[in-house]
């Protein structure tokens, strides 16, 4: 992939940072490769342990004390916060401006990444999007992550996403920027909720969703096949197929890695046919897998296409007619 503006370096970072991701994938497929004695006390453990195979934020290892720094990414315009939560939890956050009187510089991506790492793995690919879209990104780090306290489960990253949005609404600088959720995997799913809840206030623009699953409970049997009889188990259920058709007023984009090794593509695909929302829009990525889409042609033009038409500043047309001229359906 060689999107117009892109350097070399930056390129690079966006490889190693896949690279890292995959490495740290592997992880996720240690159940399914196991010996059958070694599934079964995995799927034994399945209700007990699994959050500590849902969320492994200690992966990659150090991933919870040696966190990268904007500036390592080259990037100089940018915040880094502790957050509050009602629940008494500090979260990291980094807050990155695009260009200062940008097309796009009304206009805030929320990123929620997936369930390893932290939000420094993900600074190459927030880099692109201000170099790339002229927008600024707010990074979040879910409790139990990188630098944020606490442990991390299904009910406290749902309140994190809530605490996330709540923050930006109540900044003076992003109180009238118009949001864009953008959710990796893991961070698919909380994008999913968090939208479902907060749509009417208008603030929303749109939703991102890259290589996420159905369900939590719909994903086990890829990933840990013994365990498929034993969904009912799961109370980390991330329930994206019944949440997502109640959006019915943020356009939709899905991005879809066509080689996922995690999280089948008919998930995607799925989710897209249970989006009601009047305009959806699919971008298949043939080659990519589920860290390596970032590097697939098209991906961020995809991005910079949806971002423009619904949070540009045309004078003329609706935002449905906006996004459906840019935008390909399936």
């Amino acid at each position: 992939m060689s999107p117009p503006g892109a350097s070399s370096p930056h390129l690079s970072f966006l490889e190693q940072t896949v690279s890292l991701l995959s490495t740290v994938a592997a992880y996720m497929r240690l159940p399914a490769l196991a010996s059958t004695g070694v599934a079964a006390v995995l799927t034994t453990l399945l209700y007990f342990k699994q959050k500590a195979l849902i969320y492994p934020s200690h992966m990659p290892p150090n991933a919870r004390t040696d966190v990268p720094r904007p500036s390592q990414f080259g990037i100089k315009d940018f915040e880094e916060l502790v957050i509050p939560t009602n629940d008494g939890e500090k979260l990291s956050a980094f807050y990155i401006r695009g260009p200062r009187g940008g097309r796009n510089s009304k206009c805030t991506v929320v990123m929620f990444h997936g369930n390893a790492g932290n939000i420094g793995h993900r600074l190459p690919i927030a880099r692109m999007l201000i170099n790339y879209i002229g927008c600024n990104v707010f990074m979040l780090e879910y409790r139990g992550y990188g630098l944020s306290t606490g442990e991390p489960d299904e009910k406290g990253i749902t309140i994190d996403a809530q605490t996330a949005l709540e923050y930006l609404r109540d900044r003076a600088e992003t109180s009238k920027h118009k949001l864009v959720i953008y959710g990796q995997s893991l961070g698919g799913a909380v994008s999913v909720k968090l939208v479902s809840k907060n749509q009417h206030a208008g603030d929303i623009v749109g939703l991102i969703l890259e290589n996420t699953f159905l369900s939590m409970r719909s994903l086990i049997p890829s990933v840990i096949p013994p365990a498929k009889y034993l969904t009912m188990l799961c109370h980390q259920v991330w329930p994206s197929e019944s949440i997502l058709p109640s959006i019915t007023e943020v356009p939709i984009l899905f991005l879809s890695g066509l080689q996922d090794e995690i999280v089948p593509p008919s998930h995607m695909r799925k989710l897209y046919e249970l989006a009601t929302t009047p305009t959806k829009i699919w971008k298949p990525l043939p080659g990519g897998d589920h860290n390596s889409s970032v590097l697939e042609e098209g991906y961020f033009e995809a991005i910079s296409d949806f971002v423009s038409n619904i949070a540009g500043d045309e004078k003329s047309g609706s935002q449905e007619q906006r996004v459906r001229r840019s935008g390909r359906r399936a």
